[in-house]
């Protein structure tokens, strides 16, 4: 049954690998772009009013030589100039409108769908995180969702414009000599059979140029996140061979491009001089009764069929780009969020807690991560996990603030299961200290109250720093609790981050506590004020701790040793000390001597 499951979520998220037509994806898009009818409206008007003004400058041609010219109509010739000035003015006109009428739709809709795709990003279960990396995400947010602007904008103005253009180019012949335009019925099909083809060869390699650029991404965020790591261990060429090979890929997969985007003009504009060189033959037929003008007319109108059919068979690219790009994007959408139908809201919960036959299993993996966890935390009590690494300590306190959901079995808050709570419920009742503390790129009174600003006062604030011991180290930098802590907290000490993030939980002032190992990673005398921090946070609450260090759970009210996914004893420190044998007796051991 597991492996089912497993395999149904690959599948599920192998969707946004999955190619769809063109029309499928541009469907989806639509109701961004519905949302701006009456601009979309307006532009569409002045698109192919810019096309009337370009078709009429040519069909002037033939007045021009027939009337004005052959016949001498002196008339005409004092209304042609007005005519040019008013034809070339509404071009202008039209041409400015609709370009700032469709850049205004494009952008609306580029940051609608960005905003979607990070509030989907916010959303998103913690399991969409394992299987994604940070670089190919970003690449997502922004390099996909520019290439929409392309489809939405740049595109759009090409295939209306051009496609209306070419409408009335084909009027214009047919109109001054059907005889001569019977070519434009042969080569249509032809150029249609081409535009169709390309576009699918388009489309598939913008899908790999969209994945070339993820690994860039990804590839690059590596590089500045590890950086440390990567002149200490000395692996710079080694990085470089990679991003060289990730980089290399992303430029052969845009040549591919390139050379099918200049190819495809080429072949178009081939076929439509055979169509020139049909209507000059045909016009060289002396029973046909043409005039000067409209063989201009019919010539220059086959002549400007090239430059719209060149410009809608090179900005396929980047519709289908954007077509390619789109479809990424809503199958990212279509993705499942959390699963929050908890409909029970408690503003403060007791804080007992009972795992009852508990099993689960990550989706990547074909066994099963903990099995059949059994334990009550009474309200206000401690326990603590511990076990080697890789047991399942951290799985069980990721499931009490579901960042996953159990395979099987159930967890109790208060006698609530937690599925029938909403997460926003449960994980206001839950306050969480881990190794590995994340702050923002804010001020240190902004970290605090992460999650609360502006609900908490200064004094609340400064109050949580002192009960963490961190008020002091604070107060030493130049601005104090208004002090930029860097990306990632970078400027802070691994034991100054540790105490904002206890900060953070007492000010919370949750009923529950899960503490993953927050001192492991500390020199001693960071511990110990750690620990005197830790002692203070978990007055009055429900803690589950996860220990590295023996010592900083001997107070536990109970302690359960895992090993292998499942409980194998349980007791106080002094109760499992003293089982000559046990797990933990050996675990104890073994740290004493180290």
């Amino acid at each position: 049954m597991k492996q089912n499951i497993n395999q149904n979520n690959k599948e599920k998220y192998n969707e946004i690998d999955k190619d769809s037509s063109t029309w499928k994806t541009f469907l989806k898009l639509f109701p961004y772009i519905l949302r701006y009818k009456f601009v979309l409206f307006l532009s569409i008007i002045l698109l192919i009013l810019s096309a009337f003004a370009d078709t009429s400058l040519i069909a002037l041609l033939r007045p021009l030589l027939d009337l004005g010219f052959t016949m001498n109509d002196k008339e005409f010739l004092f209304m042609a100039p007005i005519y040019i000035f008013s034809l070339v003015l509404l071009r202008g006109v039209a041409n400015y409108g609709y370009s700032v009428f469709l850049a205004f739709v494009s952008g609306k809709i580029v940051m609608k769908i960005r905003q979607k795709l990070f509030d989907h990003f916010v959303d998103a279960p913690v399991s969409y995180y394992d299987k994604n990396s940070t670089g190919r995400l970003l690449s997502r947010i922004i390099y996909d969702t520019d290439q929409v602007a392309a489809s939405s904008s740049d595109a759009l103005i090409t295939i209306i414009r051009e496609s209306a253009f070419i409408c009335g180019l084909f009027y214009t012949m047919f109109y001054n000599s059907w005889q001569l335009s019977l070519s434009l019925i042969i080569i249509t099909p032809i150029v249609i059979g081409l535009i169709t083809f390309i576009s699918v060869k388009f489309r598939k390699l913008a899908k790999n140029m969209q994945n070339s650029m993820g690994n860039v991404t990804m590839s690059v965020e590596q590089m500045l996140k590890g950086h440390r790591e990567i002149i200490v261990f000395g692996a710079q060429e080694e990085e470089l061979k990679n991003f060289e090979k990730v980089n290399n890929k992303f430029r052969r997969d845009s040549m591919r491009l390139t050379s099918v985007s200049a190819l495809s003009t080429p072949i178009v504009q081939l076929v439509i001089s055979f169509a020139i060189a049909f209507v000059l033959v045909t016009a060289s037929d002396p029973n046909l009764n043409i005039t000067p003008g409209e063989f201009t007319v019919v010539f220059s109108s086959l002549i400007a069929l090239m430059q719209p059919i060149k410009n809608l068979t090179s900005v396929n690219a980047g519709f289908q780009k954007g077509m390619a790009a789109c479809q990424t994007l809503f199958a990212i959408l279509e993705q499942p969020i959390e699963n929050d139908k908890g409909i029970i809201n408690i503003d403060r919960v007791k804080g007992s807690v009972i795992f009852n036959n508990v099993s689960f299993g990550y989706e990547t993996r074909q066994d099963l991560a903990i099995r059949n966890i059994n334990f009550t935390i009474p309200a206000g009590k401690t326990v603590a996990l511990v076990g080697r690494s890789g047991s399942g300590k951290t799985t069980i306190a990721s499931l009490l603030a579901r960042f996953y959901d159990v395979s099987q079995g159930e967890i109790l808050i208060d006698g609530y299961n937690i599925q029938d709570l909403s997460l926003y419920c449960l994980r206001n009742q839950i306050g969480l200290v881990s190794q590995n503390v994340h702050l923002f790129n804010d001020t240190i009174a902004n970290n605090i109250a992460y999650g609360r600003i502006g609900e908490y006062s200064e004094e609340q604030i400064e109050e949580a720093a002192k009960k963490a011991y961190a008020y002091d180290f604070i107060m030493n930098f130049k601005d104090g609790f208004n002090t930029k802590v860097g990306e990632s907290g970078i400027l802070l000490s691994g034991g100054q981050r540790q105490r904002i993030s206890i900060a953070r939980a007492l000010l919370r002032n949750s009923p529950i506590l899960i503490l993953d190992e927050a001192t492991s990673a500390l020199d001693t005398e960071s511990e110990q004020v750690i620990q005197r921090a830790l002692e203070v946070l978990q007055k009055g609450r429900t803690a589950l701790v996860i220990a590295h260090r023996l010592s900083t759970i001997e107070n536990a009210d109970t302690i359960l040793v895992i090993d292998n996914g499942q409980i194998v004893e349980q007791g106080s420190h002094n109760e499992l000390i003293h089982k000559h044998g046990g797990l933990y007796r050996n675990l104890y051991d073994l740290k004493n001597k180290s």
